[in-house]
């Protein structure tokens, strides 16, 4: 590790240390405001923004357009969040002074940017938003795949904070690969939020639990996110379904977390004759990065040279771009090799896996393990064991979706972004959607203290 990574990182995290106090006791309204401000900046150089993201990640002005606006959607909403926040919990149980149950913030937050979504994960990103919107100053790890748009970025979110009269440790970033773990290791951290690879986050959580006072470490690691057709769907509308699935995991060149990797049907040669067919005209599609694409092009080989897989669609994938590849295989060959065909393949490339017993798959499901999304396609809930595989995915997902597609993630109350490990390393927890601000603040409770004591840090829960 370089000394001046180092020295970076140690001063950002010190700095966030010491604004930590005077945030954690900003008003409501100092804090949504400085949300609000962000947003209004964001959105008054979205143009800007929106050319700096397309030349680094080659995703689409339009594509990131609507992602800018998802994202200042973001901090309005947590900003009003806020700003509407039931009261404190007061209780009276016989025998006992009066409780009174409060949220306070954890402490300086550290925010690992993702690649595949350079504003609506990264250094402006839902992580950023809840944590600032808890009362926690953020120091944010910047994305190599997005260095100037971070920097562009991150400058309208320190402007904010110096407009709001706050300490500029409210709000840093640092970049660099060695400042991962400096940040996670550094004692100033309170927790931390990623979105990102499963070994780079399960390298980081395994330092983040290893520290001498263990912090929350909140990852969001990626998933396969199967999908499964009953025999009644598939008989009923099988073209419309394998359409729908060939968008699906291409949306993006097949590089959201939420892409759909492996589809379980009846008739899996028809199914993926027709996916197949879908795709027959797919343009290139760029990847975000190289080291994407080269990880991409190095999985190619579990599927190429297994002997129980066939090559449907036989994809190519270069600098200039990526089409789509897809492949097939039967529910005996998945299930004897689960932990190889069933592991996330980032990027356009799908296995359509044909099953003869829907009575099989509620095991199939647990095979896998955790995923963020599972979604049906069934013609009624008296589908042939529809109950026993949605009993299954229940337990093993984030997110259930029933007759749809998973490439898309409401910022709303009801969201849940998360699920099991591997999906996420905090099963209790969502990285999208209101909920999201819990994983920055813990319960204290008041037991006998006159409401006026109570410190200023303390807010409703």
């Amino acid at each position: 590790m370089s000394a001046a990574t180092l020295d970076g990182v140690d001063a950002a995290c010190l700095a966030a240390a010491d604004a930590a106090a005077g945030y954690a006791d900003a008003s409501v309204e100092v804090r949504a405001a400085l949300l609000n401000d962000i947003a209004d900046r964001l959105d008054d150089d979205r143009d800007g923004l929106v050319a700096l993201a397309d030349e680094e990640t080659h995703l689409g002005a339009s594509r990131l357009a609507g992602e800018v606006l998802r994202t200042t959607g973001q901090l309005r909403a947590f900003a009003e969040l806020i700003s509407a926040a039931s009261g404190v919990v007061v209780d009276r149980p016989s025998g006992f002074p009066e409780l009174r149950r409060y949220v306070v913030p954890l402490g300086p937050v550290a925010v690992f940017a993702a690649s595949n979504f350079p504003f609506a994960f990264s250094v402006a990103g839902g992580d950023t938003a809840s944590a600032l919107a808890a009362g926690c100053p953020v120091v944010v790890k910047a994305h190599p795949g997005h260095p100037e748009l971070s920097r562009r970025t991150a400058a309208h979110i320190a402007e904010a904070v110096h407009a709001a009269g706050l300490p500029a440790g409210v709000f840093s970033l640092v970049e660099g690969f060695d400042s991962g773990p400096a940040l996670v290791q550094h004692p100033a951290i309170a927790a931390v939020g990623f979105t990102g690879s499963l070994a780079g986050g399960r390298a980081l959580f395994a330092r983040a639990t290893a520290r001498p006072d263990p912090i929350p470490f909140y990852g969001e690691l990626g998933s396969v996110n199967p999908v499964y057709v009953t025999r009644e769907a598939a008989e009923a509308r099988l073209p419309e379904i394998a359409a729908g699935f060939a968008g699906s995991f291409t949306l993006g060149a097949g590089q959201f977390c939420t892409k759909p990797g492996i589809v379980f049907v009846p008739d899996g040669e028809a199914f993926a004759s027709a996916v197949a067919d879908a795709l027959a005209d797919s343009d290139a599609a760029p990847m975000l990065n190289e080291r994407i694409l080269s990880g991409y092009q190095g999985l190619a080989a579990r599927f190429d040279q297994h002997p129980g897989v066939r090559t449907v669609l036989a994809g190519t994938a270069r600098s200039a771009g990526v089409t789509p590849s897809l492949y097939g295989t039967d529910l005996e060959t998945f299930e004897r090799d689960v932990d190889s065909l069933g592991e996330e393949r980032f990027g356009p490339s799908a296995l359509v896996v044909g099953y003869d017993d829907v009575r099989r798959l509620p095991g199939v499901a647990r095979a896998i393990g955790g995923t963020l999304t599972s979604s049906v396609h069934a013609e009624s809930s008296a589908d042939e064991g529809l109950d026993a595989l949605i009993a299954a995915a229940t337990r093993q997902s984030g997110r259930l979706v029933w007759n749809g597609w998973p490439t898309g993630v409401a910022v709303s109350p009801a969201m849940t972004h998360g699920g099991p490990y591997p999906a996420s390393t905090a099963a209790g927890t969502t990285s999208v959607g209101a909920a999201a601000i819990d994983r920055f603040r813990r319960p204290v409770t008041f037991q006998g203290f006159p409401p006026e004591m109570v410190p200023p840090s303390a807010g409703p829960a």
